[in-house]
């Protein structure tokens, strides 16, 4: 598991104060970005050490509760589901320990051909280890 917060600022919010909904997006994407870090890894260090990408192929998020200016919304991401060529990170977001949100993205394992096109390939072990 890891966890990581991010302070809301005047613009991830609408008029009255309360985070735009696509930012919610952005902050699972950041999550992840985190995390790969916290464990050496970036997406230009998994092209290189993997020559792969995880691009995501679904997500979705439930909305409970608002987030508003000011407030330090924690996220907490958990992979979920290894499969053989995809992961399943799970997301739980929280202001005050209030849940004000959920969500998951599914990312698929990439390898880089010598064209430079994508192609499904399976999840390393080592990257599993990394992230679990």
């Amino acid at each position: 598991m890891f966890e990581t917060a991010f302070t809301i600022e005047w613009g991830d919010c609408d008029e009255a104060g309360i985070v735009f909904y696509p930012n919610y997006f952005y902050w699972l994407d950041c999550t992840y970005q985190r995390w790969l870090r916290k464990h050496g890894l970036s997406q230009r260090e998994l092209r290189r050490r993997f020559n792969s990408v995880t691009p995501l192929v679904n997500v979705a998020a439930q909305f409970v509760g608002p987030a508003r200016y000011d407030d330090e919304l924690v996220v907490r991401a958990e992979v979920a589901e290894w499969r053989e060529r995809r992961f399943r990170i799970d997301y739980k977001l929280s202001v005050a320990n209030v849940q004000v949100a959920s969500g998951f993205e599914e990312r698929a394992w990439a390898s880089l051909s010598d064209t430079g096109e994508l192609r499904g390939a399976n999840v390393p072990p080592e990257f599993r280890e990394l992230m679990t």
